[in-house]
C-alpha cells in the first residue's frame, strides 16, 4: 500500500475565508476541465472573482464566432462605450496583437469591430509566430503559412464584450497586478505591484521589492502581506502619497484583495489534502481603479488535478547519520590513498574508535588497524552509517543490496556522477527507484545522502568523512563547544569557506550533493531542533519539489527558537541557473522567489560569497549580543574611513542610521581629545575622524563612551594600524602590538564587556596580519576595509531585528 505524507499543517480555518464561494469555483473548474481544457477564459476568470469575495467585476457577455446577435442582445451594456477583447485558447497578450479595442456601443460599431479583430487578430498573431516560432505556442509547433494560419483561426472563439469603466487616473503607478501561482519549490505564492503591460519591465529595473513583492501564501495572511506591500512604489502611488496625487483605493480594499487570493491559494493547493484542483496560476494584470471600485481588465487562469502525495523519507534516521554508532565504508584500497582510504583516516583522526568501523572488501583482514569484512551479508548487525565510496556504475546495485539485507540506517554516497552528468539518467533513475521502493517499506528503509556527496564532518558524532587529506585542509579538532552548523550542496564551497575562516569550525559540516534521497529541508528541519546550535549557515543550488518551502518552515521554526540562518541561493541570474543545471542535478528554481521566502521566514540571505562568509562569521560571534536596533557609531584616525563608514549604511536590502550622540557622549569625547591635545583637530560628529595622531588608548576610550550611549546600537571602530601612534606590529619593537596599552589588548576587552556588538575595521596589508589574528583570537569581528565592515553590520543587525519581529508576532504559523 502506498504510503503517503499527509502535510503536517492542515488548511486553517482562515484559509476558508468566508464570502469565498468555493464550491461555485470548483464546480467553475470541474466545467472547464470536463470540456478538456485546464485553464479559464476572461469571462470566467471574471465569474471566479465574483464568487472569491474581491471587487465585484465589470459586466460582461462573451460573443460567441459563428452565432448570430439581435440587435436587443447587444445593447444591454451600459455606458456610451464597451470595450471587446478576443477570446482563444491560446492567446495570452492580446493588446499586443490587436485584440483589445473600445468601440462605441451600438450594435453596427459591435458587430463590424468583432468582425474586423477576428479577421485581423489571426492574421497578425500567425505572423508574430512565424517571426518568434521558440517562444509559439505547443500547438502551432512545425506549422507555417496558411496551416498555421487556419490553426490560429480555429482557436478564436469569440470576442468578449466588457463594460467600459475609464480610470480615475491614466498617470503611470496607477494600475495594479495581482496573481497566485504554484511555485514548484515553494507551494502557493502571492504577487502584488506596479501593473499594466510594462510589469516585467518595472520588475527588472526598480530597486528590490518597489516594483512588485511576493511573499508563500501559507506563511502569511492578509494584514501581513499588505503591510509589506506598503513598501512599494505601487502603494504610494495607489494610496496618494506622491505628490499630486490622490489616493484611488482604501487600504481596506487591498487588504480584502490581498486576504482573498491567499484564501484561494491556500484551498486550491497541493498542500491542502482536499484540494479538488490546484490553481497553477491565477492573475489580474490589471486592476485599475474607478470611484475607489477595483476594477479587473484582464485576467488569465491555469489549474490541474491536484499531484499524487510525496512519499514519506525516514528522516529520523539523520539522528543514525549524523551520530552513528557504527560506519561501515565501501571503497577503501589497501594500496593506495584513494577517497575511501583517505575516509578511513579521516574517521579515526576525528576520534570515532577503530573498533566501531568495518571496512567492506573481500580478501584482506586488515587495513589501517580497522577490520575488513567480505561483504555486507558478513555484517553481524545493521550499520548505522554506511559510506560508498566507489564508482558510480556500482552505486545501484549497492543500493539494493543495502536495502534488500537491512544493512544500514543511512547510506553516504560519495560519488559523482549520477544525475548531474550527461548520459547518467539511467543510473539516476535505477537509484531513484531503489530508494523509492526502501521508503515503501514499514521501516521506510535507509536514508541516503548524496550523491555526489564531498562528505560530512559530525563532531558531536565524533567522525569526519570528507575525502580531503588532513595536510590539505587543517581541522580544528577535540571536544571543545561548537555552535554552528554549514549545510551545503557544493562540498567544495563549503571547505573552501572553512579554508579561508577556520575560526568558523562547525558542529556540523554537511555536503548535500545532488539531494537523491534527502533534502535541504530535512536537514534543516533536523537541525533545528539541535539544543548545541545557534547558526546554520547554507549555500543551495536548488530545491526538490516542495522543498523550498519545507526548508522555510524550518528556518521560521529555528528563527523562532533563537537561532540564526545564513543562507546563500545559487543561480541568482539566467546565466547562474545555466550553470547549476551542469552541476548538483539541476533544480535552480526563481530567485525572487526563494529569496522573499527566505527572507519572509527569518533568514538572513546573502547576495555574494563575501556577504555569505561575513554573516556566517558576524552570527558566529555576536549571536550573544544585545540588538535593540539600527543606530550606528563610526569612529577612525582616517578620513577616507570614515567616509567610507558612512556611505555603506544604506543598499536594497538593509538600512542603517547614524547615531545622534547624546550630550554626555559628546562631552566625554571631548574630554579624551582633550587629554590627549587632539580637541582642536577634530570635530564631533558620526562618524567621527579622531585624526591619525591618535593613539591606541584615544580609540579605545571613545569606543567605552560611545557604547555607555543609550542612542547607540553597534560600533565600528577602525584601528588605523598605519598609524605612527598605534601599536600594531608583531615583534619586540617601539610599535609592537603585544604592548599593554595596544589596542590589541584594550579592544577586546571593552567589547567583551558590552552587550553590543562592535566591529574592528584593519586596513593595511599582510604585515598587520598577526594583528587581525590576535584580535581575531579573541572574539572580536575584524574586517580589512570599512565600507565592507559597515555593510556587514549593518546587513546582520537588519536581519536580527526582522528576526524579533517574528518571535513577537502574532504572525499565522505554518
Amino acid at each position: 500500500m502506498l504510503r503517503i505524507v499527509k502535510t503536517p499543517h492542515p488548511i486553517s480555518p482562515a484559509a476558508k475565508k468566508p464570502g469565498i464561494d468555493f464550491a461555485a469555483i470548483t464546480c467553475r473548474f470541474r466545467q472547464a476541465a470536463e470540456e478538456g481544457r485546464f485553464f479559464l477564459f476572461e469571462q470566467e476568470v471574471y465569474d471566479l472573482l465574483s464568487k472569491s469575495g474581491a471587487e465585484t467585476p465589470p459586466r460582461c457577455q462573451f460573443l460567441r464566432n459563428g452565432t448570430h446577435y439581435a440587435d436587443s442582445a447587444l445593447t444591454g451594456m451600459p455606458g456610451e462605450r464597451v470595450v471587446l477583447k478576443i477570446v482563444s485558447t491560446t492567446l495570452v497578450h492580446k493588446s499586443e496583437v490587436g485584440g483589445v479595442r473600445v468601440v462605441d456601443n451600438t450594435p453596427n460599431k459591435i458587430r463590424s469591430a468583432w468582425r474586423r479583430m477576428t479577421h485581423e487578430v489571426a492574421e497578425t498573431y500567425a505572423d508574430w509566430i512565424s517571426r518568434h516560432s521558440n517562444l509559439s505556442p505547443i500547438e502551432y509547433r512545425g506549422l507555417t503559412g496558411n496551416a498555421l494560419l487556419a490553426a490560429v483561426s480555429r482557436d478564436i472563439r469569440g470576442v468578449l464584450m466588457v463594460q467600459y469603466m475609464p480610470p480615475d487616473s491614466a498617470a503611470f503607478g496607477n494600475e495594479l497586478i495581482v496573481g497566485i501561482r504554484w511555485s514548484r519549490e515553494f507551494g502557493m505564492i502571492l504577487n502584488a505591484g506596479l501593473g499594466g503591460t510594462d510589469t516585467e519591465l518595472y520588475a527588472r529595473k526598480f530597486k528590490k521589492r518597489q516594483a512588485v513583492v511576493s511573499a508563500s501564501t501559507v506563511m502569511t495572511d492578509g494584514p501581513a502581506f499588505f503591510k509589506l506591500f506598503q513598501n512599494t512604489l505601487a502603494y504610494r502611488k495607489l494610496a496618494g502619497l506622491t505628490r499630486a496625487q490622490r489616493r484611488i483605493v482604501t487600504d481596506e480594499q487591498l487588504l480584502e484583495c490581498f486576504s482573498s487570493f491567499i484564501a484561494m491559494a491556500n484551498y486550491f493547493s497541493p498542500a491542502n489534502p482536499e484540494a479538488p484542483f490546484v490553481i497553477e496560476e491565477l492573475e489580474i494584470n490589471p486592476f485599475a481603479f474607478t470611484d475607489f471600485l477595483m476594477v479587473p481588465l484582464d485576467g488569465l487562469c491555469r489549474f490541474s488535478m491536484p499531484p499524487a502525495r510525496r512519499i514519506a523519507r525516514p528522516v529520523k534516521k539523520i539522528e543514525n547519520l549524523l551520530h552513528p554508532e557504527r560506519i561501515g565504508i565501501i571503497g577503501v584500497s589497501a594500496s593506495r590513498m584513494n577517497f575511501g582510504r583517505i575516509i578511513l583516516k579521516n574517521i579515526l583522526a576525528a576520534g570515532f574508535h577503530s573498533k566501531d568501523v568495518a571496512i567492506i572488501r573481500p580478501g584482506l583482514t586488515h587495513v589501517d588497524g580497522v577490520r575488513c569484512v567480505p561483504d555486507l551479508s558478513s555484517l553481524n548487525a545493521p550499520l548505522d552509517l554506511l559510506v560508498v565510496a566507489v564508482a558510480a556504475s556500482q552505486v545501484p546495485a549497492i543500493a539494493a543490496e543495502v536495502i534488500a539485507r537491512n544493512s544500514a540506517r543511512a547510506v553516504m554516497l560519495i560519488p559523482s556522477g549520477i544525475g548531474e552528468k550527461k548520459g547518467s539518467e539511467t543510473l539516476a533513475k535505477q537509484l531513484d527507484e531503489r530508494i523509492r521502493e526502501a521508503h515503501l517499506q514499514p521501516e521506510g528503509g535507509p536514508v541516503f545522502l548524496g550523491s555526489n556527496c564531498l562528505g560530512v564532518v559530525s563532531h558531536p558524532g565524533r567522525y569526519d568523512t570528507l575525502f580531503i587529506p588532513e595536510e590539505k585542509l587543517p581541522k580544528r579538532r577535540g571536544s571543545h563547544r561548537r555552535t554552528a552548523a554549514f549545510i551545503s550542496q557544493s562540498g567544495a564551497f563549503m571547505i573552501t569557506r572553512i579554508s579561508r575562516n577556520p575560526c568558523l569550525d562547525p558542529a556540523y559540516m554537511i555536503s548535500l550533493g545532488n539531494q537523491t534521497d534527502l533534502t535541504l529541508g530535512d536537514i534543516m528541519t533536523y537541525l533545528k531542533d539541535s539544543p548545541l546550535l545557534h547558526t546554520i549557515a547554507v549555500y543551495a543550488e536548488g530545491f526538490k519539489d516542495q522543498d523550498g518551502l519545507d526548508f522555510a518552515r524550518a528556518v521560521r521554526d529555528a528563527v523562532r527558537m533563537g537561532k540564526e540562518v545564513v543562507f546563500y541561493k545559487a543561480g541568482r541570474t539566467p546565466e547562474g541557473q545555466m550553470a547549476t543545471s551542469g552541476h548538483t542535478a539541476s533544480l535552480a528554481g526563481d530567485y525572487t522567489v526563494c529569496e522573499s521566502c527566505i527572507c519572509q521566514a527569518g533568514g538572513m540571505v546573502a547576495q555574494t560569497f563575501t556577504q555569505f562568509e561575513d554573516l556566517f562569521m558576524l552570527s558566529h560571534r555576536l549571536h550573544g549580543k544585545t540588538i535593540r536596533g539600527n543606530r550606528l557609531a563610526a569612529v577612525s584616525g582616517a578620513g577616507f574611513e570614515a567616509v567610507g563608514m558612512a556611505d555603506s549604511i544604506q543598499s536594497d536590502d538593509y538600512a542603517m542610521q547614524l547615531a545622534v550622540f547624546g550630550p554626555d557622549t559628546a562631552q566625554a569625547i571631548k574630554q579624551v581629545l582633550r587629554e590627549k591635545k587632539l580637541n582642536e583637530l577634530v570635530d564631533i560628529k558620526n562618524p567621527l575622524d579622531i585624526n591619525p595622531a591618535a593613539d591606541d588608548a584615544a580609540h579605545a576610550a571613545i569606543v567605552n563612551i560611545l557604547l555607555q550611549d543609550p542612542g547607540i546600537d553597534a560600533v565600528v571602530a577602525g584601528l588605523d594600524p598605519l598609524s605612527p601612534a598605534t601599536y600594531t606590529l608583531a615583534g619586540d619593537m617601539k610599535y609592537a602590538l603585544n604592548a599593554e596599552n595596544s589596542i590589541a589588548r584594550l579592544l577586546p576587552e571593552i567589547a567583551a564587556r558590552s552587550e553590543k556588538p562592535v566591529i574592528g575595521v584593519v586596513d593595511g596589508g599582510s604585515l598587520y596580519d598577526p594583528l587581525v589574528a590576535r584580535i581575531e583570537s579573541s572574539g572580536l569581528p575584524v574586517f580589512r576595509s570599512s565600507d565592507r565592515a559597515v555593510a556587514a553590520i549593518a546587513l546582520y543587525i537588519s536581519g536580527r531585528l526582522a528576526s524579533v519581529r517574528i518571535r513577537s508576532s502574532d504572525a499565522i504559523s505554518f
